[in-house]
C-alpha cells in the first residue's frame, strides 16, 4: 500500500488500526533491559572502555536472538569510529597583528586564544589579511548574507559571536548560524584559513578569563568538521584595536551587523600571524547498526537512533562514593527504545523501505559517533528518508503533549501531529529555548547534513495534573540525576510516557517506510537548501 504522509488524520487512524496487532510494546521489558546495561558492571558505558566492549556486545546478541541483519559496513554489526584528541604544545601558540611594517605581539592565553584545527595539528599562518564578516551568517531563506561578494580566500575571518537578535532567527530559540561549527564551515567554503570570534567581553572582565580558562583543554575534533588552519577568540579590547587600525570601529559595525544591512569589510593594511601546535592521539569506538532491509525500495532508508554511551566511571563528574555513572536514563533508555523498536518492527510485515537501527557512541563528547556517521555514512544521506532520534524516554504518567526539538523545522512533525491527534494528544516545542536542546542530541548531525530528523522529548501535560505536575516532576528528575551519579534504574519508574512516545515512533516509522514520499524541510528552515542540493537523487 502506497500512502500519503499529507493525507492527515483520517489516514494516522487507519494506519493505527493496521499496525496495532504488530506492536505491543511492554513497559516491563524495556524496564528490565534499561537495568540490565545500567548495572555497575557496564561501568558507565564509556567509549574506549570495558564498558564499551559488554554493551555492544550486549547489543549484538540481542540483535542476533531477533535474526536482525547486520547493518554496519560490509555487513558488519560495528562502524569503527576514529576520534582524534587534540592537546596545545605548552608554549607553542604565537600570535600577532601587523599594519604598515609595525607588529603587535598578542600573548596566547591571555589576549588570544588559539587552536590549530589542521588534522595534523600543526597551523602556521603568516601575513595573512583579516575581513571582518559580521555574525559571519550566509541564510538566504532570510535574505541574509554577511559575506556579501567579499573574497576571503587565503584570509583571516572575524565573527562576531552568536547570531542576531529578533524573530529572524527564531527568536528565543537558537539557530545553527549562531555554531562555531556552522562559521567555520562557511568561512571554509569561501577559501578563508581562520576564524576568529570577537567576544564581546573586554580584556578585564570574568567573561573573558572563563574563556581563557577553557582554551587549553583536550579537544576531540568533530568528524567532517571544516579544516581550517586555526580558529580561536579575541576579547573586544583586542579586535576594536585591530579594527581601529583598519579603518573601521567595532561599535558601529556590530550595531549594522544586528540590523540586517551588513557587509563584510577588509581591515585595510592590517595582517594577522598565527602559530599553534598540538600533540594528537586517537580513540577508537564503535557505532553498532542493524536493519530491516525493503521489500520494494532497499536503497531508500529509514534511520532510529540513541547513543549507547555515558560518561562512565569518575572524571569530572565525580564527587561522593558513587563514581560510576551508570546512565540509566541517560541513555539506557534510548538504547533500549531503538533495540525494542527493532523488535517491533521485526514482527510486523517487512517494510518497503529498509530501516535501520543505530546505535552511536560518543555523544557526550559532543555528539561525535553521529557526526561520524554523517561523515562516513553507510547509506547514502541523499536517499535518507528520516532519522527518528530517541534520547531518554519520558519516565512518566500519561501525557496530553509529544514536545520536539526544533518545532518547525519539517514535515516529520506534521505526521506525528496527525497521529498524535489521533490519540487525543497533541505536538508541541520543547518549552526550554534557554537549553538549546535541539543542539544536543544524535539527530542533529543529521539534520545539519539535510536529513530531516525528529527528536520526541518529555511530555509535561499529564492527563492526571496537567502542566503544574508535569512540570514539577521533570525540573525534580532533570535536577536530581541528569550526568550524576544518582541517574540509575528504579522499579518504581512509571513506563506508561516511554510506551506512549515508542508507540507513536513506531507508527510514525511504519508510515515511512510504507511510502513512497519524501519528508520536506520548511522553507524557514536553515537545513532546507542542504537537502534541495541532492534533490535529484530522490527523483
Amino acid at each position: 500500500m502506497r500512502v500519503s504522509l499529507a493525507s492527515g488524520v483520517g489516514l494516522a487512524a487507519l494506519l493505527i488500526c493496521g499496525a496495532a496487532s504488530a506492536q505491543d510494546f511492554s513497559g516491563q521489558r524495556l524496564s528490565d533491559e534499561i537495568r540490565a546495561i545500567s548495572t555497575d558492571e557496564f561501568q558507565g558505558r564509556k567509549p574506549g572502555t570495558d564498558g564499551e566492549q559488554k554493551t555492544l556486545a550486549w547489543l549484538q546478541a540481542q540483535y542476533e536472538a531477533m535474526g536482525m541483519e547486520p547493518g554496519g559496513p560490509n555487513g558488519q554489526w560495528l562502524q569503527a569510529v576514529e576520534l582524534n584528541r587534540y592537546t596545545p604544545v605548552a608554549g607553542a601558540a604565537a600570535a600577532s597583528w601587523g599594519k604598515d611594517g609595525a607588529s603587535t605581539p598578542l600573548a596566547a592565553g591571555q589576549d588570544i586564544t588559539l587552536r590549530a584545527v589542521s588534522n595534523d595539528g600543526q597551523a602556521d599562518v603568516q601575513s595573512a589579511g583579516v575581513v571582518f564578516a559580521g555574525y559571519g551568517i550566509t541564510a538566504p531563506e532570510r535574505n541574509w548574507d554577511d559575506y556579501g561578494d567579499l573574497d576571503v580566500a587565503g584570509k583571516v575571518v572575524l565573527v562576531l559571536a552568536g547570531e542576531p537578535d529578533g524573530d529572524l532567527f527564531n527568536g528565543p530559540y537558537t539557530t545553527n548560524y549562531q555554531s562555531a561549527a556552522y562559521k567555520a564551515d562557511e568561512a571554509k567554503r569561501r577559501g578563508a584559513v581562520g576564524v576568529i570570534t570577537v567576544l564581546k567581553d573586554v580584556a578585564d572582565s570574568d567573561g573573558w578569563r572563563r574563556q581563557l580558562r577553557g582554551a587549553d583543554r583536550v579537544r576531540t575534533l568533530t568528524p567532517g568538521a571544516a579544516d581550517l588552519e586555526v580558529t580561536g577568540s579575541v576579547n573586544s579590547d583586542v579586535a576594536g584595536a585591530m579594527l581601529t587600525a583598519g579603518g573601521l570601529d567595532l561599535t558601529s559595525l556590530t550595531q549594522a551587523a544586528g540590523a540586517g544591512d551588513f557587509k563584510a569589510r577588509t581591515l585595510d593594511g592590517v595582517t594577522l600571524n598565527l602559530k599553534a601546535s598540538e600533540t594528537i592521539d586517537t580513540l577508537t569506538t564503535h557505532n553498532l547498526l542493524a536493519k530491516i532491509t525493503g521489500s520494494e525500495r532497499p536503497n531508500e532508508t529509514i534511520v532510529y537512533s540513541a547513543h549507547w554511551d555515558h560518561i562512565g566511571v569518575g572524571g569530572e563528574h565525580a564527587g561522593g562514593e558513587d563514581n560510576i555513572f551508570n546512565g540509566a536514563w541517560d541513555n539506557a533508555s534510548g538504547t533500549i527504545g531503538v533495540l525494542e523498536m527493532a523488535r517491533e518492527m521485526k514482527a510486523a510485515p517487512r517494510p518497503e523501505r529498509t530501516v535501520v537501527f543505530a546505535h552511536m557512541t560518543a555523544e557526550e563528547m559532543g555528539l561525535l559517533g553521529s557526526y561520524a556517521y554523517v561523515a562516513d555514512p553507510v547509506y547514502p544521506l541523499e536517499t535518507t528518508v528520516a532519522d527518528i532520534n530517541i534520547d531518554m524516554l519520558p519516565l512518566s504518567p500519561a501525557t496530553r503533549d509529544v514536545p520536539i526539538f526544533g518545532k518547525g523545522q519539517n514535515s516529520l512533525e506534521d505526521s506525528l501531529g496527525a497521529l498524535a491527534e489521533a490519540e487525543g494528544r497533541y505536538v508541541s516545542d520543547d518549552g526550554q529555548p534557554e537549553q538549546g536542546f535541539y543542539y544536543r542530541s544524535d539527530h542533529f548531525p543529521f539534520a545539519r547534513a539535510g536529513v530531516p530528523a525528529l527528536m520526541p522529548w518529555h511530555g509535561v501535560d499529564f492527563v492526571e495534573g496537567g502542566k503544574e505536575a508535569g512540570w514539577a516532576a521533570w525540573r525534580e528528575r532533570f535536577g536530581r540525576v541528569y550526568h550524576k551519579a544518582s541517574d540509575e534504574w528504579s522499579a518504581d519508574w512509571d513506563m506508561t510516557g516511554a510506551v506512549q512516545n515508542l508507540t507513536l515512533l513506531y507508527r510514525l516509522g511504519l508510515q515511512l517506510a510504507n511510502s513512497d514520499e519524501w519528508p520536506t524541510w520548511k522553507p524557514t528552515s536553515e537545513f532546507g537548501a542542504v537537502r534541495a542540493a541532492s534533490d535529484a537523487a530522490r527523483q
